[in-house]
């Protein structure tokens, strides 16, 4: 399929936004932000366990792709999903993942019935 000139960005915006999603910590930082009105990094810390460098390098990263945004108070950064869409998502891409995994969890039965195979001579 050919992409026209007008319709190549949607397609990469899309393709950033999947990208923003794709590592299991900042998915994880998500879902904490869909539970929730905001929670502030310092919570961030706690929840994920990981070092503030690395959680500051996640956060930009989903900031850089608008899932979340931050406000400043005092000395305390907040953090919040930039939309309440994100959490719709989150949402299906666990039943979707709940599917796949039954699914291969009824392939997994199916093998176990498979006649054994011998050993070559």
């Amino acid at each position: 399929m050919v992409f026209g000139s007008d319709e190549r960005p949607l397609y990469e915006i899309k393709a950033n936004l999947f990208k923003g999603l794709a590592h299991p910590y900042r998915i994880r930082v998500l879902e904490i932000l869909a539970g929730v009105v905001e929670v502030p990094v310092s919570d961030l810390l706690a929840e994920t366990g990981l070092e503030a460098s690395h959680l500051s390098q996640h956060l930009s990263v989903l900031r850089r792709y608008g899932l979340v945004v931050s406000e400043r108070r005092a000395s305390v950064v907040y953090y919040r999903l930039a939309f309440p869409q994100v959490a719709d998502l989150l949402r299906v891409a666990r039943l979707l993942l709940s599917e796949l995994l039954q699914d291969s969890q009824r392939h997994q039965a199916s093998a176990l019935t498979l006649p054994a195979i011998s050993p070559a001579p």
